[in-house]
């Protein structure tokens, strides 16, 4: 296919991919709201539907969970890759699906999982590592047979989140930052609690989340805080600004 017949839509400048819906809820709800409210395009990456689950009657209801989610948050965009829950792996197919979804939205940044987490799904695990070979197939070229003429885009910026409840800093990553998400804490559990079917029987959730938020943005001077970690260092332009604000 000829790259010049293919029509583009509008690019997203941050898209933060997921394993389940709820996943970037939980790690970064409050960041993606607030990124929103500056005016940025936002777009969200489902690997899998999230099904089945326990306490869901089906996919329908996760979709529609997912897209009210959407909604509160305010995101331009949410797509779901339909890769297969509970049995998500890191294959090529899995990064070349995902990587073609960065050539056809051409993010500036992308947030994505950092980490294991213990006693929680491995479709975590998998979907960090697709996120870190999707990012890298996104921008080779000479590949063109397996991305149906999309063309080849190069992210600048990539960084880890942690989920609400595990530990502050990801281990093995010594570049962190935090965001205040005083004024979007909100927002963030108004899209987790549009998951009824995950957390309508989990009693306290909210308060868990909340109460994390406050110790995150505690250590940096905010009400609320949401911290990443980079996946490689990179330098500021203004270190006033950066550092103190206007």
């Amino acid at each position: 296919m000829n790259q010049t017949n293919l029509e583009l839509p509008e690019p997203l400048d941050v898209i933060a991919v997921g394993a389940h819906p709820d996943d970037v809820e939980i790690a970064c709800g409050g960041t993606l709201a607030k990124l929103v409210r500056q005016g940025y395009r936002v777009g969200i990456v489902d690997l899998t539907d999230g099904e089945p689950t326990p306490n869901s009657p089906g996919p329908e209801a996760r979709l529609a969970e997912a897209r009210a989610a959407a909604e509160v948050l305010g995101v331009q965009e949410r797509i779901q890759l339909d890769l297969p829950n509970r049995r998500l792996f890191d294959s090529f197919e899995s990064r070349v699906a995902l990587a073609s979804q960065f050539r056809r939205w051409r993010p500036r940044m992308v947030l994505g999982f950092g980490a294991k987490t213990p006693m929680a799904s491995p479709d975590h695990w998998q979907a960090m590592q697709i996120t870190d070979a999707a990012i890298f197939y996104s921008r080779l070229t000479k590949w063109d047979e397996y991305f149906g003429g999309l063309p080849v885009h190069t992210i600048g910026r990539h960084l880890y989140y942690r989920l609400a409840v595990e530990p502050d800093t990801i281990s093995g990553h010594s570049h962190h930052l935090t965001v205040d998400v005083a004024g979007t804490i909100d927002t963030k559990l108004a899209s987790i609690e549009c998951y009824q079917t995950q957390f309508a029987h989990k009693a306290g959730i909210l308060d868990r989340v909340r109460a994390a938020a406050t110790v995150t943005g505690a250590a940096a001077g905010c009400a609320a805080g949401e911290s990443f970690a980079a996946a490689k260092p990179f330098a500021v332009d203004d270190l006033f600004q950066t550092a103190v604000g206007s």
